[in-house]
C-alpha cells in the first residue's frame, strides 16, 4: 500500500465512527439499516488500495457508466411515452368540433408531458444521482474532441436526459463546466461562440417548465413567528443548525438525527418540511447531525484532500466541482445510490494514479 494513498483509509473511519454513533442513539433499527446500506464506505475504499488503475481499465469503466445511462435512458422514454398515450387516450375527446378535438388532444398531450420531466421521467432512481452520473461522464468524454457523428449523437441524448431530469444543481454544475472549458479556449473567435452557446443553452435549460413550476411553488413559506425564508432547502439548513447548536460535539446519532430534525420542523412549524419529511439536503449538515464535530471533520478532511488532489488537471478540478456542490445540496450519504457512487468514484480520485488525469494514466 503506498502512503500516498492512506488517505482511502478516512473512509473506513467514517464509517467506524458511524457506527459509533449506535452507543448514544435511541432508534437503534433506523441506525443499523443506515450502516448497512453504508457498508461499501468501508469495503470499497479498502479494495481500492491494492488495485491498480490504467487508461484502458478507466475506458471501461467509463463505457460501461456511458452503457448504463444510454439504457436507463431509453426505458425512462418508453414508460413516459407510455404514460402520455394512456393519458390522450383517456383524456381526448373525439367529435365532429375540430377545434373542440385539437383543444382535447394539445391539453392531453400538457398533461402527459409531465412524465416526461423530472422525479415523473425517474420514478426509479433520484434524478439528482443520475443527473451526477451524467455529469461525470460527460466531464471524461469532452476532454477529447468529438470524432464521428455516433459520439455526436451520445453527447445530444445525455444532455437531452439532463435538460429532461431538471435538477437545478445540474444546470448549475453544467454552467461552470462550459464556463471553465471557454476560459482555457485561447482562440478568441472560439470563446466568443462558446460564450454565446452558453448563454443561448441557459436559457433554454431555465426554460424548462419544471424548473419555472418548482421555484413558483417555493417561492415563500410563512412560519411561526413570522419568520418566513424563500426556499424550502434554506428553511431545512435553518432547522439543521439550530439542531447542531443544541448539540455540537457528538450529534444524535445515526439513527436519531432525521427524526430529531423532522420534530424541528415541526417545532418550527416549517410544514412543507415537516409532511415532506426532509432530509437535511446537505451531507456536510446531515453527517455533523449524526455524528458531531469528529464525523464532520473527517468528511471534511476528505474533501480537502479531495481539492488537493484535483489540482493535478482541469478535468478533474470540474470533477471535484461535481461533487463538491452535489452533496451541498444533496444529503448522498444517506441513499444507497449516493453511498455506492461516492465511496466508488471519490477514493478512485483520490488515489496517487487519478482515473481522469490523462497525464497521470499510463497503461502497465
Amino acid at each position: 500500500m503506498k502512503k500516498e494513498n492512506r488517505v482511502l483509509l478516512l473512509f473506513p473511519i467514517y464509517f467506524l465512527i458511524l457506527c459509533a454513533s449506535l452507543l448514544y442513539t435511541q432508534n437503534i433499527n433506523e441506525g443499523v439499516e443506515l450502516i448497512v446500506r453504508s457498508i461499501s464506505l468501508l469495503f470499497f475504499p479498502i479494495i481500492f488500495l491494492f488495485v491498480k488503475e490504467d487508461a484502458a481499465t478507466v475506458k471501461r469503466l467509463f463505457d460501461f457508466l456511458l452503457a448504463g445511462l444510454l439504457i436507463s435512458f431509453g426505458i425512462n422514454i418508453s414508460i413516459g411515452g407510455y404514460q402520455i398515450y394512456e393519458t390522450v387516450k383517456e383524456q381526448l375527446v373525439l367529435n365532429n368540433d375540430f377545434e373542440e378535438t385539437i383543444s382535447s388532444l394539445l391539453y392531453a398531450l400538457k398533461l402527459g408531458g409531465t412524465y416526461l420531466l423530472e422525479s415523473d421521467f425517474s420514478a426509479l432512481v433520484n434524478p439528482n444521482y443520475i443527473s451526477l452520473y451524467i455529469l461525470l461522464v460527460l466531464s471524461y468524454y469532452l476532454k477529447n474532441k468529438l470524432t464521428t457523428k455516433t459520439q455526436s449523437i451520445i453527447l445530444f441524448i445525455l444532455f437531452t436526459y439532463l435538460f429532461l431530469l431538471a435538477s437545478r444543481a445540474a444546470y448549475l454544475i453544467l454552467f461552470i463546466m462550459c464556463l471553465m472549458l471557454a476560459i482555457n479556449i485561447k482562440d478568441k473567435g472560439k470563446r466568443y461562440l462558446i460564450v454565446m452557446m452558453m448563454i443561448l443553452g441557459s436559457i433554454i435549460f431555465l426554460g424548462n417548465a419544471r424548473i419555472l413550476n418548482n421555484s413558483k411553488k417555493n417561492s415563500v413559506q410563512t412560519v411561526s413567528r413570522s419568520t418566513s425564508i424563500e426556499n424550502t432547502r434554506l428553511l431545512t439548513w435553518h432547522a439543521a443548525w439550530q439542531l447542531m447548536e443544541e448539540s455540537p460535539f457528538i450529534g444524535y446519532g445515526v439513527g436519531d438525527a432525521q427524526q430529531k430534525l423532522i420534530d424541528k420542523y415541526k417545532d418550527l412549524n416549517y410544514l412543507k418540511n415537516y409532511q415532506n419529511r426532509y432530509n437535511a439536503h446537505n451531507q456536510f449538515l446531515q453527517t455533523y447531525l449524526q455524528t458531531g464535530i469528529i464525523g464532520f471533520g473527517v468528511l471534511v478532511a476528505i474533501f480537502i484532500y479531495l481539492s488537493i488532489r484535483m489540482q493535478r488537471s482541469r478535468n478533474e478540478f470540474v470533477v471535484f466541482l461535481v461533487l463538491t456542490i452535489s452533496i451541498f445540496f444533496e444529503s448522498m450519504l444517506v441513499r444507497f445510490n449516493g453511498i455506492v457512487f461516492l465511496s466508488i468514484i471519490i477514493p478512485l480520485l483520490l488515489k496517487e494514479r487519478s482515473i481522469l488525469g490523462s497525464r497521470i494514466i499510463r497503461n502497465q
